[in-house]
């Protein structure tokens, strides 16, 4: 049966990025892999032409797609709008509601190449591989009531943090079976020392444990594991956290292995349908001047043959050609160092390419 890709480009360095992951999904074609692709608008270029940044048809089209490539959304000229639901912003946010992609696998993985590229010692860094599980869906981003109001003479924002039971053990159970693949250790972040909806997060994690004995499961306050990450990384195995909690720590995990245009990311449904999509941001101070790192966005494809067509030797085999590329010292501006070779995002991706079809 042929899978069908929907690339969405999005905005900024989206077009740029997601160019060179489509040559590695046009070789996957040459392998037999049986896919079609097709491209659709979201975030603000969605609403330049279309005035809506999750136009109907976009929606419909990663409705009926069995997984999704995003580049990224956002920029400067949309930030006044003052319509908040027009922002590019809320296209991302809209299509992780509509789809139900409630879980959020975030890796950070140094390649011993970047080691030097890292802000960190060699030492704390070396060997680090560490996924979070981030819940997508739910917590303060989607809580209702929100808003800006007058209230005694002067404006009031506010947000609701709510997670319920159903959604907790959900994602729990994510995490808890991607640690019996990993080493069996799952540390779960929340603030349940001040916050009640983490205590209820503490809660229904401890009693999920019973049913998961082979793995380790321990507590961090979140300003603690923030400390942690940036003082021994290598501690961590699998991070399960809600999802405001794990927007800043995937962020922070990422500087970890050099760089942010490093690290891919899947968000996933309980069909197994996802979004798969680069941790950086749109980064539109370089838009289309033909120098972002594409290997975030390229080791995204390899999660989307792993986590949703099933295709684990694929996936392998893109992950050992970017780990090829770095080996021949290859690297986009964010990752150059001395004695490397400064290269720009479509010769990184067509390096990628190269050694892909060398297998």
């Amino acid at each position: 049966m042929t899978c069908k890709i929907l690339v969405l480009p999005g905005d900024g360095i989206g077009p740029d990025i997601t160019a060179e992951a489509i040559k590695i999904l046009k070789a996957c074609q040459k392998q037999g892999l049986d896919i079609e692709i097709e491209e659709a608008l979201v975030g603000g270029a969605a609403y330049d032409a279309e005035g809506d940044p999750l136009p109907r048809e976009t929606l419909l089209k990663a409705q009926a797609a069995d997984a999704i490539l995003l580049g990224a959304v956002g920029g400067p000229q949309w930030d006044k709008l003052e319509d908040i639901a027009k922002r590019p912003e809320r296209g991302l946010l809209g299509l992780r509601k509509e789809l139900g992609l409630f879980g959020n696998l975030r890796p950070a993985f140094l390649y011993p190449q970047l080691a030097e590229a890292s802000s960190l010692k060699a030492e704390v860094v070396s060997g680090l591989d560490i996924m979070i599980v981030r819940e997508l869906t739910g917590g303060i981003y989607f809580g209702q009531p929100r808003g800006i109001e007058e209230r005694d003479g002067q404006r009031v924002g506010f947000n609701t943090y709510v997670y319920s039971e159903a959604e907790i053990e959900r994602i729990g159970r994510v995490a808890f079976e991607m640690a019996r693949k990993r080493n069996r250790k799952l540390c779960s972040v929340d603030k349940a020392n001040v916050l009640e909806v983490t205590m209820l997060w503490r809660e229904v994690m401890e009693r999920l444990a019973p049913e998961y004995p082979d793995v380790e499961l321990s507590h961090m306050y979140v300003d603690n594991a923030a400390m942690q990450l940036v003082r021994a990384p290598k501690q961590f195995d699998v991070i399960v956290t809600g999802n405001m909690f794990g927007d800043i720590l995937s962020d922070a995990a990422a500087m970890l292995t050099g760089s942010i245009g490093m690290l891919p990311s899947a968000s996933l449904n309980e069909k197994g349908q996802g979004m798969f999509e680069p941790c950086h941001g749109s980064a539109p101070d370089i838009a289309g001047q033909n120098i972002a790192n594409p290997l975030a966005t390229i080791l995204s494809v390899a999660m989307m043959l792993r986590y949703s067509l099933d295709e684990p030797e694929l996936a392998g085999r893109i992950e050992r050609a970017v780990s090829q590329v770095l080996d021949s010292d290859l690297r986009t501006a964010d990752i150059a160092y001395a004695d490397t070779r400064k290269v720009s995002t479509s010769e990184m991706g067509d390096a990628v390419l190269e050694a892909f079809r060398k297998g």
